[in-house]
């Protein structure tokens, strides 16, 4: 073969055009002369080293402080969304990442999607809003103070409402366009009974440990070796909010309770704490999606036809459960209304309207003051808009879960 004959050979191959038939005579060879030289585990290692990037070589000290510097500028998004993207460079990038984003609890601050599961700052409320959409009977959970009127809104979560024959669903997912209990992107539900005065909050992962016992069940309507087992397959039940009946409309307002079956009691009292989730589940598989994006979760099942009595939360011990209930409102003679403080936040009235305190004893070692501290308040604002500001203990999801009950129709509650 002559020399031109082996360097068009050589073309072809390297454009990826070349045809078997041209180096069929010179495939013996050609095999021949390398195959001594394959080293497929070094081809893996030159793989993984390209995934991690030329970033990944960067001295952890550097790296530590230009985290930090972003992590203190960009407070409030969409700028915030620069830290999110820090995470999503390499392995060792979102190892420091995790290391110096706080949760919510510590610094008021919503980052990863983990942050969405996580209990909200004792001190200052994270401040939210709420947008409806009847047409589509659609709940956008927005992060700010009030709608910005561009397309900068942080959308946190949302919801749709699904009638039944006998219930009513409050699907929650991440995205606004794909509620599907078997996507990635689903979070939990809310679920009421016939006369929705009963509502119980299903979570989508657990909030500890499950046995293995109560994790094996899942449904038939997805194939088993869909099913990750590293996630069981289940919906936790974690709070159950109940509405007393009003017949006669001689009780005022709505009263509620909320009964938490994921926080106790003691997480409100002096040096009380709270369970808090702190790490990503593992189907991640090593990336920080942005928080309007998929959250990264395996497939889950129905399983809330289950009794509460045997949720894996409530079998957590004998630990007294956190209640909270509905703050009385005040009747203002002048205005002849119910009305509530909710310092400028509110500013329309609604019978959706309603802050919520602890449902403490003397028995609890509760401050006084704590006793009549605000943990979640809800109202309306405009013509399909509501805010929504919450504290410790409460977590962005269980927030708004407790909200959306408060937009299913009640006849025997008003």
């Amino acid at each position: 073969m002559s020399f031109k004959s082996i360097m068009r050979e050589f073309k072809e191959i390297k454009e990826g055009i070349g045809s078997i038939s041209r180096r069929g005579v010179e495939g013996k060879h050609w095999c021949g002369r390398v195959r001594s030289h394959i080293a497929p585990d070094e081809t893996r290692e030159e793989t993984d080293q390209i995934d991690q990037g030329q970033w990944a070589n960067l001295p952890p000290e550097l790296l530590l402080d230009i985290i930090m510097r972003l992590e203190e500028s960009e407070s409030s998004w969409p700028a915030r969304v620069v830290v999110v993207h820090c995470a999503s460079v390499c392995r060792s990038w979102r190892e420091i990442t995790k290391e110096i984003v706080k949760t919510p609890e510590q610094c008021g601050r919503l980052t990863f999607p983990i942050s969405l599961k996580q209990p909200g700052p004792r001190e200052s409320p994270i401040q939210c809003f709420i947008k409806r959409d009847n047409a589509t009977s659609t709940f956008l959970l927005y992060y700010g103070l009030v709608p910005s009127g561009g397309e900068n809104d942080k959308l946190l979560l949302a919801a749709r409402k699904i009638r039944r024959a006998t219930c009513t669903d409050f699907i929650v997912s991440l995205v606004s366009d794909d509620f599907s209990r078997a996507s990635n992107t689903y979070v939990g539900k809310l679920r009421s009974n016939f006369l929705g005065t009963k509502f119980t909050m299903y979570d989508s992962e657990p909030t500890f440990e499950v046995p293995r016992q109560l994790a094996s069940r899942t449904s038939r309507r997805f194939n088993p070796r869909q099913v990750s087992l590293r996630l069981p397959a289940c919906n936790y039940c974690i709070a159950t909010i109940t509405y007393e009946l009003n017949v006669l409309r001689s009780r005022g307002p709505r009263r509620m309770h909320c009964i938490m079956h994921s926080i106790p009691m003691s997480s409100i009292e002096e040096g009380g704490t709270v369970q808090t989730l702190t790490s990503i589940p593992e189907a991640f598989n090593g990336q920080f999606p942005h928080l309007s994006s998929s959250i990264g979760k395996e497939l889950v099942s129905d399983n809330s036809s289950a009794s509460p009595s045997r949720s894996p939360v409530l079998a957590q011990g004998s630990e007294e459960l956190l209640v909270l209930k509905n703050k009385a409102p005040r009747w203002h003679e002048q205005l002849q209304c119910w009305c509530l403080n909710f310092r400028g936040r509110v500013t329309v009235a609604s019978v959706k309207n309603f802050q919520l305190v602890a449902s403490a004893e003397p028995s609890h070692n509760v401050p006084a003051a704590d006793q009549e501290r605000v943990i979640l308040q809800f109202g309306k604002i405009g013509k399909d808009i509501f805010t929504m500001d919450y504290f410790y203990p409460l977590s962005a999801f269980q927030a708004f879960a407790i909200c959306l009950s408060s937009f299913d129709t009640k006849p025997a509650c008003e």
